[in-house]
């Protein structure tokens, strides 16, 4: 059940029906900034007398920031390199905080890059765009929508109170074996590929965010402690069923 208001405009928020619900906080923070006031906010509408039975946040692995390839566990330090993972290590702290306060229970997921149907690149793979070339380009982790939904769900009906997991599909790869793999399976040729210099001269400073960052999750806790295996740990089988959703192929 979705639950109606505007998290930039605190007057919308006082008549939140959370008492006795599980949330899901799935919003993203604002689009600048160090911080989150929209989980300030939201945190905030919550009176102490119509509190949730649980609270599960989608948080970003960005905020372990680049670690040159390692693997990252949660224990890892947090060292978020760009305001839009600072934004979401503050919500992580608010969470706790507020549970810390509240004695409610929190769930905390950190997700990479979520893929699955309506959320590929099937445009930019068409158009011909350049990506990085193999070599250059760093480990990524992502996680089909899928396998994300599930965990969402056994991360609160299974797991212990008060606990944050590393999400993903357990195979890290980059960004061009992503591309790369979309095109193979369109059928069409593969996007022409450019050098980190080049790279840093056409793409957006956004994507270059993203390209600046290296890091492998493991995901060891959450398999260890809720039996988690995902349903599309391969990257090309979890492309060609979200390719087959869009009737893409066959």
């Amino acid at each position: 059940m979705p639950i109606r208001g505007d998290l930039d405009a605190v007057d919308t928020l006082q008549d939140l029906s959370v008492h006795n619900a599980l949330v899901y906080y799935f919003a993203p923070p604002p689009r600048s900034g160090e911080t989150d006031p929209r989980m300030t906010n939201f945190l905030e509408s919550i009176s102490n007398d119509a509190l949730p039975v649980h609270l599960l946040y989608i948080s970003t692995s960005g905020v372990y920031g680049d670690t040159g390839g390692d693997w990252v566990t949660e224990d890892s330090p947090l060292n978020p390199k760009t305001d839009r993972s600072k934004r979401r290590v503050d919500a992580e702290r608010q969470v706790r905080e507020w549970a810390s306060d509240s004695g409610v229970p929190y769930t905390i997921l950190r997700v990479p890059g979520i893929y699955g149907p309506g959320r590929l690149p099937i445009d930019k793979v068409k158009s011909g765009r350049p990506v990085l070339r193999e070599e250059d380009a760093p480990y990524s982790n992502r996680i089909h929508a899928d396998d994300l939904a599930r965990i969402c769900v056994d991360a609160v009906t299974d797991g212990e109170p008060n606990e944050i997991y590393n999400i993903s599909d357990g195979n890290p790869g980059s960004i061009t074996e992503y591309y790369f793999a979309v095109a193979d399976l369109l059928g069409v040729d593969r996007p022409p590929t450019i050098s980190l210099e080049e790279a840093r001269e056409q793409f957006s400073p956004m994507l270059l965010s993203f390209l600046e960052e290296s890091k492998r999750l493991d995901i060891s806790k959450i398999r260890d402690r809720l039996g988690y295996e995902p349903r599309f740990p391969s990257l090309v089988k979890g492309l060609q069923a979200s390719l087959r959703v869009e009737g893409i192929i066959h």
